[in-house]
C-alpha cells in the first residue's frame, strides 16, 4: 500500500509541474490565475468498492469516497485517484478541498439508465431547463458552492455515453433538459485539465455562477452530429481561463453566457472577465460565440490564437430583442480559419425565448467589439454585422481581417451590414460603408 501511495504522489507532481506556471517563462497565459495544489492525502476508488471492468456501476463508490474527503477533513485536501479502467457511473457530487485525478487509460462512463437519472432545479438565471420547462437532468459530475477543487490526471476520459440522450432529444421524448458533463454552480478556485471529453448528453463543461475557474490542456470530442454538445460555457461567472484546448463538438466550441430573457435580467449576474487563449477546433456552429443567453451582461472577454477549421461560424456575437443586457468590451485577435460558412458574425435577432413573458422593450447593448489579425482561407461569406433597429451595434472595430473564398478575396460573397458604427482598416473583401476608414470621434480609438 505504501508503495501505491508513493507512486500515485509521484504521478501528482508530475501533473503539478505540468499544469502550473511552468510552461515557458516568456508565454502568455492565465492559467496560473488558481494554482494547483498538492494533496497531503491520497485515496483510490477502489478503497470503496469501486471496479473498473465496465459493467459493474460505481455510483455508490463514487459518491462513498467524496462523503468521506467532505467529513473526514484533511489539511491540505485529498486526492480521489481513479486507477486504469472503464469505471461506470450515475451521476455524482464532488466537495471542497479534492481532486479527482484519472490515471492514464481510466474511464469514468456514465451509465446510460436515463430512468433514474437524478433530477434539480432549474437556473434562477433562466427560469425554466434550456430546451424543456420545468427541471433538469443533473449532470455527470457536478459540483455546487464549492471551492479548491481540481479534476485532472494523465489524459483520462470522462465519457457521457450520450448518443442515448441525443436520440431522446432527436424522438422529442425527453422530458426535461438533457444533463451536461460536467457542470460547477456557485463555485469558485477551479482546475479542470489534462482531461478527454467524450460524448457530453449535452453541454460539456458549464461553469455558472462561478469565479476563478481555469479550463487548460482539455480535448472535448462528441460527433459532428450530436445536438447541442457545446463545448465550454462560461455563465454568469467571472476570471474564467480557458487556454490550450482542442475542441471538435456539435455546437458551440465555446459559448460565453448569462442567463436567459426576464429570468436573467432579473438574476443580474454577468459574466467578465473571460479568457479564451491557443483553442483549436471544428464545429457545424459556431467557434467563439458570446450568447445568445447573455441577459445578466458579460463585459471584458478576450479571444487570442485561436485555429478554426471545417466550422459554420467562426466569430459569433448573437443576441435579439428582449435580451437586455449588454455585451461590451470584447477583443478577438490573431485567428485563423479554414473552410468557414461565414467568418464574422454579429447578430441582433438570434435565440428564442422560454416563455411569452419576455420584454419585448428589453433591447440588448453591443458596444465596444474589436477583431483584428484574422485570417480565413475558403471562407464562404465573410461576414455580417446587423445591429437592432433604433438600437445600433457601435464602437465594432475591424482591423487586418482578411477572410478569401476559394478564388481569393474577389470571389468572396459580399459582408452584410445594418444598424452598426465602427471602423474597418485593411479589411478584405471591405466590409460595408458603414464603418469609418478613419478614426474620428472617438470611435474606437485606443482599439486597434
Amino acid at each position: 500500500m505504501a508503495l501505491h501511495v508513493f507512486v500515485i504522489l509521484l504521478a501528482t507532481l508530475q501533473i503539478h509541474s505540468q499544469c502550473g506556471v511552468v510552461v515557458g517563462v516568456t508565454e502568455t497565459t492565465c492559467a496560473d490565475a488558481v494554482p494547483m495544489r498538492l494533496r497531503r492525502e491520497v485515496i483510490s476508488i477502489t478503497d470503496f468498492g469501486g471496479v473498473g471492468d465496465g459493467r459493474t456501476l460505481n455510483t455508490w463508490p463514487f459518491r462513498k469516497a467524496v462523503y468521506r474527503i467532505q467529513h473526514l477533513r484533511r489539511r491540505g485536501g485529498t486526492l480521489l485517484y481513479v486507477p486504469p479502467g472503464i469505471w461506470l457511473t450515475g451521476s455524482f457530487n464532488l466537495t471542497s478541498h479534492m481532486t479527482l485525478f484519472l490515471a492514464r487509460g481510466a474511464v469514468i462512463k456514465a451509465t446510460q439508465d436515463t430512468w433514474n437519472w437524478p433530477l434539480m432545479d432549474p437556473l434562477p438565471s433562466y427560469g425554466r431547463g434550456r430546451e424543456l420547462p420545468g427541471g433538469r437532468y443533473t449532470s455527470l459530475i457536478h459540483g455546487n458552492g464549492i471551492s479548491d477543487v481540481i479534476i485532472t490526471g494523465e489524459n483520462g476520459t470522462i465519457d457521457g455515453q450520450g448518443e442515448v440522450w441525443w436520440n431522446m432529444w432527436r424522438q422529442r421524448t425527453l422530458h426535461y433538459t438533457r444533463p451536461n458533463l460536467l457542470e460547477f454552480m456557485n463555485s469558485r478556485d477551479i482546475i479542470i485539465s489534462n482531461i478527454v471529453f467524450r460524448d457530453s448528453p449535452f453541454w460539456n463543461i458549464h461553469p455558472v455562477y462561478c469565479s476563478n475557474v481555469v479550463i487548460k490542456y482539455v480535448t472535448i470530442l462528441a460527433p459532428y452530429d450530436s445536438p447541442n454538445t457545446d463545448g465550454i460555457d462560461p455563465d454568469s461567472s467571472s476570471n474564467v481561463c480557458i487556454e490550450d484546448a482542442y475542441i471538435s463538438t456539435g455546437d458551440d466550441l465555446v459559448a460565453v453566457k448569462s442567463g436567459w430573457d426576464e429570468y436573467g435580467i432579473a438574476f443580474g449576474r454577468p459574466s467578465w472577465s473571460v479568457t479564451v487563449r491557443r483553442l483549436t477546433g471544428s464545429s457545424p456552429f459556431s467557434g467563439i460565440a458570446i450568447g445568445s443567453e447573455a441577459s445578466g451582461g458579460v463585459d471584458g472577454v478576450l479571444v487570442e490564437d485561436v485555429h478554426l477549421f471545417n466550422t459554420g461560424i467562426g466569430i459569433h456575437i448573437k443576441t435579439n430583442i428582449g435580451r437586455g443586457g449588454y455585451i461590451r468590451n470584447v477583443t478577438f485577435a490573431n485567428v485563423v480559419m479554414h473552410n468557414v460558412r461565414k467568418g464574422i458574425r454579429i447578430a441582433g435577432d438570434v435565440g428564442d425565448h422560454p416563455d411569452e413573458y419576455f420584454n419585448r422593450y428589453a433591447v440588448p447593448m453591443v458596444d465596444g467589439v474589436t477583431i483584428r489579425n484574422v485570417w480565413g482561407q475558403n471562407v464562404q461569406q465573410p461576414g455580417s454585422i446587423e445591429g437592432i433597429k433604433n438600437a445600433p451595434f457601435t464602437r465594432i472595430c475591424l482591423s487586418n481581417v482578411k477572410l478569401w473564398g476559394a478564388g481569393g478575396w474577389q470571389s468572396s460573397a459580399p459582408w452584410r451590414c445594418a444598424e452598426v458604427s465602427g471602423a474597418a482598416f485593411g479589411v478584405r473583401p471591405w466590409p460595408c460603408a458603414q464603418l469609418a476608414t478613419t478614426l474620428t470621434g472617438g470611435i474606437c480609438s485606443g482599439a486597434v
